[in-house]
């Protein structure tokens, strides 16, 4: 069985349907949904079940030295992802002692160990963005959801099971699936609605002379090249360590807008609006994910473009209204 936490969410949802694509329905799905919309990510999935992220838990820490769900792989994608949450004890204990539950239950049972880390752990981007390990120590992040995620990260360096688990430093990640994220949706996914609503797309201002308003870049990755690289790592469980997932190049948000506005067959139209202050001493004008270790590991498939990534979740998936994997409009597939 491959258990996704998360699994409702926007990444593991997008690798359930990546399972799916190769035959595999033998998945249990453990999340929280509660009153959120996440639901609809998995109306298009086969999965064999369901559980609760906590009652998941009590079944791997009351059985001992037994695992329930025979488990072939853990893809642990489940996490609170709001770089603005302010309830550290909350983090704390979801996304990083939970994950250490996870990773001791894994390698108890020598099951493949997966799991989620994020670009956000490199804080400013004054140190760059090499998923060193040596590195780590030097690394501070500007909010508690970096931290939470650092201290995993930090955590499997002490413990010295890196060469037997993988962490992904996932960057600006993008496409179908996301509709649950609220605020925390990509902007492609926001610039679409606003766009179609008033024909113009906001962005912020900068704050820093060196980059011009909308000049602040950014590593944009699709969701389905993320899931390719979970996927590979499934197939590879020699390949570990700690791995940045991007494309590699850094791009604007006004290439984003450009991208956008093409795919949409609009003009570009754009308005630089202030930054609340509540993040401009947190944000991140800089990021682009060093890729020379992925590669190294093995990985050699190439990542999707933004525009073309661009391209395909709003032609395939935002403009038709149904913005799910599975959806039946994928390249490909019969709309």
């Amino acid at each position: 069985m491959y258990i996704v936490t998360g699994g409702a969410g926007f990444i593991g949802s997008a690798f359930v349907w990546k399972l799916n694509q190769m035959g595999i329905t033998d998945i249990l799905i453990v999340d929280n949904l509660g009153e959120s919309e996440k639901w609809r990510n998995l109306t298009n999935l086969r999965y064999e079940d369901y559980l609760h992220k906590t009652q998941f838990l009590k079944y791997i820490t009351e059985r001992g030295d037994e695992d329930p769900f025979e488990a072939q792989a853990i893809v642990h994608m489940g996490a609170s992802s709001s770089t603005t949450e302010k309830d550290a004890d909350y983090l704390m204990e979801n996304n990083y002692r939970y994950t250490q539950m996870l990773c001791r239950f894994a390698l108890n049972h020598s099951v493949r160990f997966v799991t989620a880390s994020s670009a956000a752990t490199y804080g400013d981007g004054s140190l760059g963005f090499d998923d060193d390990i040596a590195a780590l120590g030097s690394l501070r992040p500007l909010n508690m959801y970096g931290y939470s995620k650092h201290l995993f990260d930090l955590w499997a360096d002490k413990a010295g099971i890196f060469d037997r688990i993988a962490s992904l430093k996932f960057f600006n990640v993008y496409g179908p699936n996301e509709q649950h994220k609220g605020d925390m949706k990509s902007v492609i996914c926001k610039a679409h609605a606003q766009i179609g609503e008033t024909g113009r797309m906001k962005l912020f201002k900068s704050y820093r002379p060196e980059f011009p308003d909308g000049g602040q870049m950014r590593d944009f990755v699709s969701v389905k090249d993320c899931v390719e690289v979970l996927w590979w790592l499934l197939e590879h469980p020699e390949a570990s360590g700690l791995f940045n997932v991007g494309t590699g190049q850094a791009r604007s948000w006004n290439d984003l807008a450009r991208a956008v506005f093409t795919a949409m067959g609009r003009d570009l139209a754009l308005d630089y609006i202030d930054m609340p202050e509540f993040i401009r001493d947190k944000y991140q004008y800089f990021t682009e994910a060093r890729m020379d270790r992925l590669a190294a590991a093995g990985y050699a498939a190439p990542f999707t473009s933004l525009e073309a990534g661009v391209a395909d979740y709003v032609t395939n998936y935002l403009a038709r209204g149904n913005p799910f994997l599975g959806n039946g409009a994928e390249p490909g597939t019969p709309a």
